[in-house]
């Protein structure tokens, strides 16, 4: 991955950034005392999001339903703008634009039970960067499954966040480990 991230392929064809869970209203255990650290994640990824679009990188919001089973994408943003859950200055951070494509997700992986891999297939991307909430939970199951499918993949320490901090950190160094993933933050990747 660290190849494909630092530019030795001339157009970076290939890659795309997953924003996972980062339209979340953090109403669950641990949600407020993870909004410090989501809200630093969440400008980290507003400088990545940034750098992707530079380098014309699809970005790909793979986001929970939350059992909003009758719900869509834009729905479910607009109800977390829209009102006064924890959650809301993350998602006014990381609001979608017409850009970016978005894939719903019923479990913690990113691709069990979504069309994420025919996308991606679509897209012709070998390389993943992924980002959200949370490093140990559904960012962890997405890099486990995106390994097991061939994908080289990339978790930017700095553009994910866990309730504790300890478990973010674990959470990448099995990444790094395990998954042969590039953990570094995103400026040393892309930069």
């Amino acid at each position: 991955m660290a190849e494909g991230l630092r530019g030795q392929r001339s157009d970076q064809a290939g890659t795309a950034l997953l924003l996972i869970d980062v339209i979340n209203d953090l109403e669950f255990e641990g949600g407020k005392q993870l909004l410090p650290a989501a809200l630093e994640m969440a400008e980290s990824i507003v400088s990545l999001k940034d750098a992707a679009y530079s380098r014309n990188l699809p970005t790909i919001y793979v986001n929970d339903n939350f059992a909003r089973w009758q719900s869509n994408f834009d729905l479910l943003v607009e109800s977390y703008l829209d009102s006064a859950v924890v959650g809301a200055p993350v998602v006014r951070k990381l609001t979608p634009d017409a850009r970016d494509y978005h894939v719903l997700k019923p479990q913690q992986s990113g691709f069990f039970g979504t069309p994420l891999s025919l996308l991606l297939e679509h897209l012709e991307i070998s390389d993943l960067i992924l980002t959200g909430l949370t490093t140990d939970r559904c960012v962890m199951f997405t890099a486990i499954e995106a390994y097991m499918r061939g994908y080289r993949i990339s978790v930017p320490s700095d553009c994910s966040a866990s309730i504790d901090p300890r478990h973010h950190e674990q959470s990448l160094r099995y990444i790094a480990r395990v998954l042969k993933a590039d953990t570094r933050p995103w400026i040393e990747q892309l930069g």
